[in-house]
């Protein structure tokens, strides 16, 4: 938890860039949103920059990058000022991997409901009861 998906548009063709950009994005995330990079999926798709269009001409024509990466976290577990400085470290980031960037390019925190979202087969609210319950049993014990 979480899912990440990076859809980007860059002239630049490396080898290693979709692994640049999965690494780069992990670590953002665990460093500025606090979530787990053992439980992080992140999904690298590229396009064309010749299909890309902003503003009316493709970047390929601008001689732009872009991107548009969307990231599902449980609600309320980020404040404001965590995920403004994920989405400005975000855009730095992209942008030194990828080249000059247009400014239409975004970074989208989607925070879901507890129950209505997890991984394993099961939601990051039980999850959170069953963590709970652990915690009470512990100091019961003691």
């Amino acid at each position: 938890m979480p899912l990440i998906t990076v859809t980007y548009a860059s002239v630049r063709k490396a080898p290693t860039l979709k692994a640049e950009i999965a690494s780069a994005v992990s670590e953002l995330t665990a460093r500025i949103l606090r979530k787990d990079p053992k439980v992080t999926a992140v999904i690298v798709r590229a396009v064309d920059a010749a299909d890309w269009f902003a503003g009316v001409k493709s970047l390929a024509e601008q001689s732009l990058a872009s991107f548009w990466l969307d990231v599902h976290v449980s609600e309320g577990t980020n404040t404001k000022d965590e995920k403004a400085a994920y989405l400005a470290a975000m855009f730095k980031r992209m942008s030194e991997l990828l080249g000059p960037l247009h400014n239409e390019s975004y970074a989208h925190v989607d925070e879901v409901k507890g129950d209505a979202y997890g991984f394993g087969g099961l939601t990051q609210e039980r999850r959170y009861i069953a963590g709970q319950l652990e915690v009470a049993s512990q100091r019961a014990v003691a």
